[in-house]
């Protein structure tokens, strides 16, 4: 169908100023074009809906650039899955997941939240002032759903290293046979530098970076969109020390419930994946 197929277009491929298209838009669109006579957007909207049709709608989309992508991607993959190599890994062989949210603030509203009443959602009031900011440094044991976490100044390689000295001075990390440190390539814990820094403080760690743009693997993130969600909004902190205490009080509570994470994707999942992209130009997604 015609109107289907103009609503698969790019707008402005065909000279129309527009980023996307509404359906009232491409109503308006195929009657110019003489398609029809007339239309409606609503019937538009019928007509896409039948076969998920949504031009109104956009993801973000990376490419991969590593030239490596699938050899690291895969390493880290078969760690979530308790291999290493061909060999299933050992008792004393763990897997921590580690990385940094920078920046956050503190937003002290100018006056109290309201909390929520019988019909009435929690009201939060818009302006605030600034209370600063502060780096919030964690890691995450995969295999174990253990966290740990520090709330710092800044980020850089001095408060990462205390965050894996915070670690690995504690059981079972201190006698373990080998811990796999899986990372992205952020600043402070970035390629050979950072493997040969580490080894030397804490010779039974095993550095694992991730590919380029691919922060997506990385199972922080995940406990990252959770503190996020459940302690950072709304952003209400009269101080950076009433923060970092929500952080920390987070960490703890979470941590009593916690679980590993049910982690499905697997070598062969990213094999099809990066087939796919080969055959048809597909994007691979990333994680916000």
């Amino acid at each position: 169908m015609q109107v289907k197929a103009l609503a698969c277009e790019l707008p402005w491929h065909s000279g129309v100023p527009l980023s996307r298209f509404s359906s009232s838009e491409i109503a308006r669109e195929v009657i110019q074009r003489g398609i029809v006579a007339d239309i409606s957007g609503s019937t538009v909207w019928r007509w896409l809906h039948e076969d998920a049709i949504r031009p109104w709608q956009y993801r973000s989309w990376i490419f991969p650039q590593d030239p490596q992508f699938e050899r690291k991607a895969g390493v880290v993959l078969d760690l979530y899955h308790g291999m290493w190599g061909s060999k299933r890994l050992g008792k004393r062989t763990y897997v921590i997941c580690a990385d940094e949210k920078p920046g956050i603030q503190a937003r002290r509203r100018l006056h109290d939240t309201a909390p929520p009443q019988p019909g009435q959602c929690m009201r939060v009031e818009h302006h605030y002032e600034r209370g600063g900011t502060l780096t919030y440094v964690a890691a995450w044991d995969v295999h174990r759903a253990k966290l740990f976490g520090r709330c710092e100044s800044r980020g850089g390689i001095e408060p990462f290293d205390r965050l894996v000295s915070q670690v690995m001075s504690q059981e079972p990390y201190c006698s373990a046979r080998r811990v796999f440190w899986i990372m992205d390539n952020g600043s402070a814990h970035r390629g050979e530098p950072c493997v040969q820094r580490l080894r030397k403080a804490h010779p039974r760690l095993v550095s694992v970076h991730l590919p380029v743009h691919a922060s997506w693997l990385n199972q922080i993130e995940i406990y990252f969109s959770v503190v996020q969600r459940k302690a950072l909004t709304p952003n209400d902190f009269a101080s950076l020390e009433e923060l970092a205490e929500r952080l920390e009080g987070f960490e703890r509570r979470y941590e009593q419930i916690a679980a590993p994470f049910e982690w499905k994707f697997t070598r062969q999942d990213l094999a099809e994946l990066l087939d796919k992209l080969g055959r048809d130009d597909a994007p691979l997604r990333c994680a916000a």
